[in-house]
């Protein structure tokens, strides 16, 4: 039967299909699929190892299948003759994989079937223990021999297809099979290093960085050639100095690459001897590698880097001078020894011209390239793909969306994505519309900002000046954004870099509008307020929030410290006459409840006052400090309307709030 484009498929198999390699009950089951789909190749068999055979045939899906799961081409099943399933046998896959054409398979998922009973159980196992392993849809020997549902392989393939998320990947991505939109990006890299060219790449955390570096190893490992790879983030390394770091290298290079290369003992690294000795040991290093050059590449390079690393000899003294002055001395002197890739988040390291008034080695000598993010059809064919196996058929406008909303960042994109694989109905398959994205997109805003903090968190940490500019966006403060860009234009080149905003001639906008949301909805108090109208509702706002936070803490330190009865009286003691004569007999929790008694901010204030030390590991250590704020804060009430509120005393509210709202928060949480 032909199985050309747009023609009906029929279950059957190709008369040529071959069976005489398998054995009778082999022959049952392949008969067995070909009740349900359409057998293109008998296969064959073949060995892994001495005691390794295994045998195979093809399946394309009927219109049936097709419509369910939307798969169009072929699927690999293999049969694993053996009594107890071992991961080693989705080598098998690869194996037959590699035999047909790229465009031919069905990459992402395949069929095992064992003689293992407990296949099924030990498939899941293993998709738990490995993120990235193909979907596999696992059948014994014995029940596909004993279908009598009707149903039974339809299920099976529907409970492994519509049950995993593929789209909810945390760690970088190790292998090809879910590595979507940078292959340009890693060919361009190898063919760098290949011109023995250094490089690097900078970009914000989770925008793929690390995947990117698995992926030219990759490549390199396929054309025989030497990648090494160096967490700048191992304590290993930035807690040795420069000299010892040099051996580091050297010392990776033996346990990564060759065990057999000699390396002088770490002791002889003086500060005197350590680059003679680094570029000796490379050079017959090279000679037993047979003269292939190796990609040194720097992970996380801010934890080497002045003003960033933990560690204080990097950032204080002149160990990043003489560590790369060193490499780059080896690396002009000795042609194809090695190239570097360095990679991080900001190109600081290689843009800043002097360090402690010393000449920067790197200075303007590495080409870099910040990570691209997706554009349309990228974001179109890794969605399009993973959903589809997912059972989720999503509207053409979404990706376009998908694009927009959140910049093309493909960590973003796959988490919305797997929020709508999680409000989509269980049955499958299941079309993504629209109005199914925009409530995925609000759930994520409201409950995965964290994703973000996580992405900003090293801007944050250790590029303030860059974090504070794009809070001056989002917040509508562009006089404060433009001086800034005015001190230094390389934090705006650094946040187009990113991505995350836009430049149109002075104007400067979002990319990722989920980051803007984000920082509006962090700092919103942060913004610039002109008018005495404004201030009074940010005052409203913000003191309605607190007071009930404050009642319940003083509600159960009291009750916690004293108990019910003596709390009771100390709170009334507070009220005073006649006030406290209104509430004699009334439930303790009902004191502190604005709905029954009439509880006040100043009311609030002076029992932390006059009980401090109950409050004191809570809110500090300075009573009058906090009295005085808390006071601050009582000033503006609700009839502050009636009030001229000038600038400053919108800062110092400002102030006052922040920290007992931070105190709060921390003692809540």
């Amino acid at each position: 039967m032909s199985d050309t484009p747009f023609q009906k498929i029929y279950p059957g198999y190709n008369p040529q299909t071959k069976f005489s390699h398998f054995t009778p009950e082999e022959k049952q089951i392949v008969l067995k699929f070909a009740g349900e789909w359409y057998v293109t190749n008998g296969g064959d068999k073949f060995n892994l190892g001495p005691k390794s055979e295994y045998k195979y045939f093809l399946i394309k899906p009927t219109d049936n299948y097709k419509e369910l799961f939307n798969i169009e081409q072929e699927i690999v099943v293999i049969f694993s003759d053996y009594s107890t399933f071992e991961t080693r046998s989705l080598d098998a896959i690869e194996y037959v994989e590699k035999k047909y054409q790229s465009l031919r398979l069905e990459k992402l998922c395949c069929v095992i079937i064992s003689k293992d009973d407990n296949i099924l159980s030990r498939i899941n196992d293993l998709v738990k223990s490995d993120q990235e392993s193909k979907l596999v849809v696992p059948f014994s020997y014995k029940e596909v021999l004993n279908i009598t549902d009707p149903y039974f392989m339809r299920n099976r393939f529907k409970s492994h297809f519509f049950n995993r998320d593929l789209f909810a990947f945390e760690s970088p991505l190790q292998k090809d099979l879910y590595f979507f939109g940078r292959s340009d990006l890693v060919l361009k890299l190898v063919s760098r290093h290949k011109s023995n060219e250094n490089t690097a790449l900078f970009g914000l955390r989770k925008t793929g960085k690390t995947s990117v570096i698995f992926g030219v190893r990759r490549v390199l490992k396929s054309l025989n050639e030497y990648s090494l790879f160096i967490d700048c983030q191992n304590p290993s390394l930035h807690r040795r100095r420069w000299n010892s770091a040099l051996w580091y290298i050297l010392n990776e290079i033996k346990e990564q690459i060759n065990p057999n290369i000699q390396i002088p003992d770490e002791r002889e690294f003086s500060e005197t001897d350590a680059a003679m000795l680094f570029e000796r040991t490379m050079t017959d290093a090279h000679r037993m590698l047979e003269s292939k050059s190796i990609m040194l590449i720097f992970d996380e390079i801010e934890n080497i880097t002045f003003f960033t690393s933990p560690s204080d000899h990097w950032t204080k003294e002149l160990d990043f001078i003489f560590f790369w002055q060193t490499l780059r001395t080896v690396f002009q002197k000795k042609a194809n020894l090695y190239s570097y890739f360095i990679v991080g988040t900001n190109p600081s390291s290689i843009e800043t011209a002097k360090i402690l008034g010393k000449d920067n080695p790197i200075f303007n000598q590495i080409y870099f390239e910040y990570i691209p993010n997706f554009d349309v059809p990228q974001t179109r064919d890794m969605v399009r793909k993973l959903g589809r196996i997912m059972g989720l058929q999503f509207d053409e406008i979404i990706y376009s969306k998908l694009t927009e909303d959140f910049g093309g960042h493909p960590f973003l994109i796959r988490h919305v994505c797997s929020i709508v694989n999680k409000l989509s109905t269980i049955e499958r398959p299941h079309r993504v519309d629209k109005t199914l994205y925009e409530k995925a997109k609000n759930s994520f805003q409201l409950e995965y900002s964290s994703y973000i903090d996580m992405i900003l968190g090293v801007l944050k940490g250790f590029y303030p000046n860059e974090f504070d500019m794009l809070k001056y966006i989002a917040l509508d403060d562009m006089v404060t954004f433009n001086e800034l860009a005015e001190l230094s234009p390389e934090f705006t080149n650094h946040l187009l870099g990113y991505k995350i905003i836009d430049r149109n001639g002075s104007a400067y906008s979002f990319k990722i509008d989920a980051i803007k949301d984000y920082l509006l909805t962090k700092h919103r108090y942060e913004k610039v307020l002109d008018t005495t109208g404004d201030r009074i509702k940010e005052i409203s706002e913000r003191r309605n929030l607190l007071e009930p936070k404050l009642r319940k803490l003083v509600r159960n330190q009291l009750m916690g410290h004293y108990g019910k009865a003596v709390a009771t009286a100390h709170y009334l003691a507070i009220l005073g006459d006649p006030r406290k004569s209104n509430y004699v007999g009334t439930n303790y929790n009902d004191l502190f409840d604005a709905r029954v008694s009439d509880i006040y901010l100043e009311d609030v204030r002076k029992v932390i006052y006059k009980h401090y030390d109950l409050f004191k590991h809570i809110l500090g250590g300075n009573k009058e400090d906090v009295n005085i704020k808390m006071q601050f804060i009582n000033k503006y009430r609700s009839d502050a309307h009636a009030k001229e509120i000038t600038k400053t005393e919108m800062e110092v509210f400002r102030n006052s709030i922040i920290y007992l709202e931070s105190k709060l928060e921390d003692f809540l949480d």
